[in-house]
């Protein structure tokens, strides 16, 4: 039997491995046994080692990888242990001088020592066979092996559909292993753990875990990439619909109108400096828009959301001006007098000025109306140079008037603090808070406690409208609020403010304000010039004492306009070129006086008392009058007072009970005469305690059949045992007692450091008596017009001539 050639033991795979072959390293690739591949030969004694093997009878090398792939000669210290013995099928010589071959693993094989170096690698090599142990486990490996490596195939589109029917059909598990590791793209370090591997069952557990490997991570591209797809056609979509979106508005003539709109609007915002939480916002609602038709509800709301947010000044301020000269020169050209109002203010603007800041403690300024509180907001505005703005609160009930209403309502806006700041188109205005004791409260909320956010300077800062829902700094802002009374704001509000009182005006200071203010501005207002109108200081004089009785100038200015205005009759009609006002044409022209010159004959009859009163108005004089009638003790009170005076007149009626025979009054007289109390002005309601003195002094006065002076008011809380407490108000009532021509005025005691705050012709024009308690009050209401204490007179004089004032 002749012997078999090389092809066709190459064809029954009974080819014999040589002990003794050629090395060829590999750059980045191992070859594994019974695969056929292809190799490019480019170093020159690669190339020569190809040549001798191809003229050979075997055609068989070894094909071992290299360690290190940038080294570009490998030795052996380069080159793994285990390689694969190879045929090389078919040679092609490229032009360049390389090769190309194809060649075909047939086995594992060992380098066991090295036998020449030149001109090219030989090595003496072992053949490392294949272990393999027919066992249930290797039947499931290989089970597993090849679905995996299907769905692998199924996923990846580098492997051809063919290769998952070439796995199904292998039975051998060694040639199942070399066909799956030869066609994955796997590391060459993980190729060479495979080749390296002589047990069948350890090479298929391995290959397994790298075939779950992979499959998970093509999985997870294929996830990706699905999702990318998805979002292209997504857009794409949207893209195609807009254009079809944007054909129909152009067909409408819509398109061009709202783009034009949109685009106005972004450039608005990118000319605007908002902050990062507006800015966010906006392009938010800005992005909604773009994509609501005109037509659409909900795209009004938005622009007018986005309108208020580029209306706001976020960033915008005025520039302060804290020069003290200039800030005093604008006070006293615009008020009179105020002294002490104006240095808190001056004392304001210096800490300002040296902490380089406006902002701090809240101003309030209380006192009765028409003394100047809004328009001393106005001059603090002038004086820094800053924009003002005015809201009031009076009559406000609903907490959304502060804070805005939420844009889910019809109709919603912003409130009032933010309504402000756009009309004032800087975030560092004056903001005078109007009548702030005026505001109420009732099922739409509290608007007091919404206000104590804003008028906080540790939470401004952040103050959030319900509207707009972002933080606006409103700490820049300088608050300034106007108040009639204390009592009827909130504790926590009020604790926020610092209080400056602001009193009612003496007669004088009336006349200077009336001259200096008054007359000029109803001047103008009615087209008339000094030359056409002099308004004499007596005739002015009597204005104030005969047709007005208050604390502030308002109804004096209607009376200068009412002068003005039949002026101004005279000389349109041709009747006169000059016009000159006295005291008689004064009475002509303003009709009967409408306040008595001397109320004080209110006080002839015994039983009537001259009580000094506080009203969110002003100061005023109250009549308390008395009278009995036989009956059994009962008391009867009447003028629509409060709980607080009715206590404060039975208070008087026990104290004068319980020393009815230290006045001279019979035993007995009380348990048989009933005793009515009365204060006239009936319709206004009154209250609080300071007419308890001159309740039991108009109670003595009738016991003891005799009148009080006439010329004595009075003001102080008793007690039960004849005590006199201080009271409030003090000023306001001593200027109403200066108003009506009282001369001789009865006050606690611990009141008399109150009386430096009064004007300096008050003091010298009225008595004061500081009184402990009930009895030394009597000793003054029934003098007979004889002080019980020396006059006190200017106020130098006054610790010599009156020692306890």
């Amino acid at each position: 039997m002749s012997e078999l050639t090389f092809e066709e033991q190459l064809e029954n795979g009974d080819i014999e491995i040589p002990s003794i072959l050629p090395v060829l390293p590999l750059k980045e690739t191992v070859i594994f046994p019974q695969s056929v591949s292809p190799l490019a030969i480019g170093q020159e004694r690669s190339v020569k080692l190809v040549d001798d093997v191809v003229a050979g009878e075997q055609r068989v090398l070894a094909l071992v990888t290299s360690k290190n792939d940038e080294v570009e000669q490998p030795g052996w210290d380069d080159l793994y242990e285990i390689g694969t013995a190879a045929v090389v099928h078919k040679m092609i010589r490229v032009p360049d001088g390389s090769l190309r071959i194809l060649v075909q693993g047939i086995g594992r094989i060992r380098l066991e020592r090295p036998v020449q170096d030149e001109p090219y690698l030989v090595g003496e090599f072992s053949e490392i066979p294949d272990v393999v142990e027919e066992t249930p486990e290797l039947e499931a490996l290989i089970r597993s092996v090849q679905n995996e490596f299907g769905r692998l195939i199924s996923l990846v589109p580098y492997l051809p559909a063919e290769l998952e029917l070439a796995a199904a059909n292998v039975e051998d598990p060694s040639a199942l292993s070399h066909l799956v590791a030869s066609t994955l793209r796997l590391k060459v370090e993980e190729k060479q753990r495979l080749l390296e591997e002589p047990d069948v069952a350890a090479r298929l557990r391995e290959l397994l875990g790298i075939l779950g490997r992979e499959l998970e991570v093509v999985e997870l591209g294929t996830k990706i990439q699905s999702q990318v797809q998805s979002e292209m056609e997504k857009g794409q979509r949207e893209f195609f619909l807009r254009q079809q979106l944007k054909a129909i508005q152009d067909e409408l003539g819509e398109g061009d109108e709202q783009q034009a709109e949109i685009n106005e609007l972004r450039e608005q915002i990118e000319a605007k400096n908002l902050p990062e939480d507006a800015r966010k916002a906006v392009d938010r609602e800005l992005a909604r828009l773009e994509k609501l038709p005109p037509a659409a509800a909900e795209y009004g709301v938005i622009r007018t959301y986005v309108d208020w947010i580029l209306s706001l000044p976020w960033t915008e301020t005025t520039e302060d001006n804290l020069d003290l000269e200039h800030a005093r020169e604008i006070l006293d050209e615009d008020h009179y007098d105020l002294e002490k109002v104006k240095e808190r203010i001056l004392e304001y603007l210096a800490v300002s000025k040296l902490k380089n800041d406006l902002s701090g403690p809240i101003l309030c300024f209380v006192g009765p109306p028409g003394v100047g509180k809004t328009s001393l907001g106005q001059s603090i505005a002038r004086t820094t140079g800053r924009k003002f703005v005015r809201i009031s609160v009076g009559g406000v009930r609903d907490e959304a008037e502060i804070r805005g209403h939420r844009r889910t309502y019809i109709g919603a806006m912003p409130g009032t603090i933010i309504r402000s700041l756009r009309d004032a188109e800087s975030k560092n205005p004056v903001l005078l808070i109007d009548e702030i004791d005026k505001m109420g409260a009732d099922f739409r909320g509290d608007p007091a406690s919404a206000m104590l956010e804003v008028l906080d300077p540790e939470q401004n800062k952040n103050f959030r409208d319900h509207y707009l829902d972002l933080p606006f700094d409103l700490s820049k802002v300088l608050f300034i609020c106007t108040a009639n009374q204390l009592e009827t704001i909130p504790g926590p509000l009020l604790d926020r403010m610092d209080v400056i009182q602001l009193s009612g005006y003496t007669e004088d200071e009336k006349l200077g304000i009336a001259r200096k203010y008054l007359v000029p501005k109803q001047l103008e207002a009615h087209g008339l010039t000094d030359e056409q109108l002099e308004i004499g200081d007596e005739a002015l004089r009597v204005v104030i004492r005969e047709y007005t009785r208050e604390a502030g100038v308002r109804n004096l200015e209607r009376r200068i306009a009412d002068l003005c205005r039949k002026t101004a009759r005279e000389i349109a009609e041709g009747r006169a070129e000059k016009v000159e006002v006295d005291e008689e044409r004064a009475r002509t022209w303003l009709g009967t006086r409408r306040f008595p010159a001397d109320p004080r004959k209110r006080t002839a009859d015994p039983g009537v008392a001259t009580g000094l009163a506080y009203t969110p108005v002003g100061g005023d004089v109250l009549f308390i009058e008395a009278t009995a009638y036989p009956g059994k003790g009962k008391l009867t009170i009447t003028g629509q007072l409060g709980d607080v005076m009715k206590e404060s007149a039975q208070a008087a009626l026990s104290w004068v009970r319980a020393h009815s025979q230290e006045l001279g009054v019979e035993k007995d007289w009380f348990a048989e005469h009933d005793v009515h109390i009365h204060v006239p002005a009936g319709a206004v309601p009154k209250d609080g305690p300071s007419a308890g003195i001159t309740i039991a002094t108009a109670i003595a006065s009738l016991v003891r059949n005799e009148p009080v002076d006439e010329d004595v008011g009075m003001t102080g809380e008793i007690t039960l045992t004849g005590q006199v407490l201080p009271i409030g108000g003090l000023r306001e009532k001593v200027l109403a007692a200066q108003r009506y021509g009282l001369k001789r005025i009865v006050i606690p005691r611990d009141n008399q450091p109150d009386l430096e705050e009064l004007p300096e012709e008050t003091r010298e024009e009225l008595d004061f008596f500081p009184v402990d308690s009930i009895s030394e009050v009597f000793e003054v209401a029934f003098g007979k017009g004889k002080p019980a204490r020396p006059r006190a007179a200017a106020s130098g004089e006054r610790q010599a001539a009156l020692p306890s004032v």
